[in-house]
């Protein structure tokens, strides 16, 4: 005699309470809209910094990132953010499993600070 071990489930989305079904919705609206903000802030931010080394203000990011990458003496580049109104860059760095921020002067290329 053949034993079932899994029945058929009828689920329908009318049988699921009204509020529910909202709550599933909206959750749902807002997993695929945060991510296009933020990939629409992170495109301003490149903007601004290719805006900023095309006029002159500051050096190509190429230049800063091979400064600081000499000055962290092997950790590993994760990211980094541009400040259009000072002109800054901020990478990311993780070393020995510690995060590490460095601040750099995007004229210059100076390192101005350095935080774990």
């Amino acid at each position: 005699m053949p034993f079932t071990y899994a029945m058929p489930m009828n689920m329908k989305w009318n049988s699921l309470p009204r509020s529910l079904v909202a709550a599933i919705t909206a959750a749902l609206a807002l997993s695929v809209a945060i991510p296009a903000a933020d990939a629409g802030n992170r495109r301003d931010e490149q903007d601004a910094a290719r805006r900023a080394m095309l006029d002159g203000q500051v050096m190509p990011f190429a230049m800063i990132k091979r400064r600081v990458d000499a000055a962290v003496d092997g950790a590993s580049y994760v990211g980094s953010e541009f400040n259009p109104s000072s002109n800054r860059y901020r990478l990311k760095y993780v070393k020995d499993g510690k995060v590490v921020w460095v601040d750099a002067d995007g004229r210059t290329g100076d390192i101005i600070g350095m935080a774990r």
